[in-house]
């Protein structure tokens, strides 16, 4: 597991806290976080002697350097871009340059820094990094083993109203499980899609989508209120990669069919369309040979799913020695005295908290770990959704 996601400070407590816990070997470990064992024993080392404290990364910077700009050529400068704050590097340089031609002025770069050092140039607000969970690697091995669901890129019917098609289909039958023109890509109206599809077909093991909404959301493992409720269903949500389609390629390729045989022209308004979407349904599972599956048609291939839809939405289990928090309003849990935040997506119910280490915490929404706790900065970071298999079984709607 590569130095990703999280910092590399998190990163090393991560590992020492994996190492005490004395499941893996160090070897095993240095495989899991990519790192080499010199790396791995340096820091086991320094924690044993410092502490967290020994984790700290070390300052390389040389005690002098005979490159550095002469004092007063900075002062000048300074003095220069006060006089001047709209000014760049090229201007203060040309004109002192202008001025006094004789002294060895900096180059661009290093004026620049000079500038930035002394906080004379205002620092960019830096966009949060959105962590992901990575490729979905679930294999399509039987129907029902994972769903594909998206929004094919909205249209205007004839009425000047726009219209939304959500699709689902089983990624190992390539049947189309509904095609439903929405108003807006909202979240009732996929839910409600959702609860009819689980009604007449069941429940599947995943569902995989792309990161719009109302799929994901930029909370920790980017959950949103319509994957933590697949979630209490039992069903693993999946993610595909930013950027990359590829990875949800058998749903993009029908999108390329619907697309060209429904919306080109589109219909005169949203019930018409509709209709044409369930004709092409209808040809599409019983009628079109499929090439991938040997020219037999989606419907000779798919089988319902033996899960039913519950009547009645699971609770959330966790074993015995974990911590529970309630899920506030707000998003957060109380924890020591504190507030941390969790997410909105998942108000009013709990979280289960286990310690791995001397104030870490394994923090889990049913069987998906969201990520770590610190009890020094309260402060939970995502840590790639592992799920906590070896102390519950997956849930059942039943």
């Amino acid at each position: 597991m590569p130095w990703s996601q999280t910092s590399p400070m998190d990163q090393k407590t991560f590992f020492i806290a994996d190492c005490r816990r004395g499941i893996f070997t160090v070897a095993e470990l240095c495989r899991r976080y990519s790192i080499s064992r010199k790396t791995a024993y340096k820091w086991i080392e320094r924690y044993t002697t410092e502490g967290h404290a020994g984790l700290l990364d070390r300052s390389r910077r040389p005690l002098s350097s005979p490159h550095a700009t002469p004092n007063g050529l900075v002062e000048m400068l300074i003095d220069q871009r006060r006089r001047h704050p709209t000014w760049g590097a090229k201007k203060l340089l040309f004109i002192l340059s202008q001025r006094h031609p004789h002294l060895p002025w900096p180059s661009r770069t290093t004026t620049c820094e000079i500038l930035l050092r002394n906080g004379l140039i205002p620092k960019k607000r830096r966009r949060r990094k959105i962590g992901h969970p990575g490729r979905p690697d679930t294999t399509m091995s039987a129907p029902n083993d994972t769903w594909t669901a998206d929004f094919k890129g909205q249209f205007r019917t004839r009425d000047g109203r726009y219209c939304y098609p959500l699709t689902v289909a089983d990624g190992f039958s390539r049947f189309l499980l509904g095609c439903q023109g929405l108003l807006h890509p909202s979240l009732p109206g996929t839910r409600s899609t959702f609860i009819q599809l689980f009604r007449e077909y069941g429940l599947p093991a995943a569902i995989r989508t792309d990161n719009g909404a109302p799929f994901a959301t930029t909370a920790l493992l980017r959950l949103s209120k319509l994957s933590a409720w697949w979630i209490r269903l039992g069903i693993r949500p999946e993610l595909i990669q930013p950027a990359h389609p590829e990875q949800n390629g058998r749903h993009e390729r029908m999108h390329k069919t619907l697309k060209a045989e429904t919306t080109r022209p589109p219909a005169a308004n949203l019930g018409a369309q509709q209709r044409r979407f369930v004709r092409f349904r209808e040809e599409f599972n019983f009628e079109r040979p499929h090439e991938a599956l040997g020219q037999r048609t989606p419907a000779s291939v798919y089988q319902c799913s033996p899960r039913p839809y519950p009547k009645r939405l699971p609770e959330l289990e966790y074993p015995a020695h974990f911590e529970t928090r309630y899920v506030s309003r707000n998003g957060g849990i109380r924890w020591n005295s504190g507030w941390v935040c969790v997410s909105t997506a998942i108000i009013e119910q709990h979280v289960g908290l286990e310690e791995i280490d001397d104030g870490i915490w394994n923090v889990y929404y049913g069987p998906v770990m969201l990520g770590r706790l610190d009890d020094r900065t309260l402060r939970i970071e995502d840590a790639h959704g592992r799920l906590f298999r070896k102390h519950v079984s997956p849930m059942s709607p039943d």
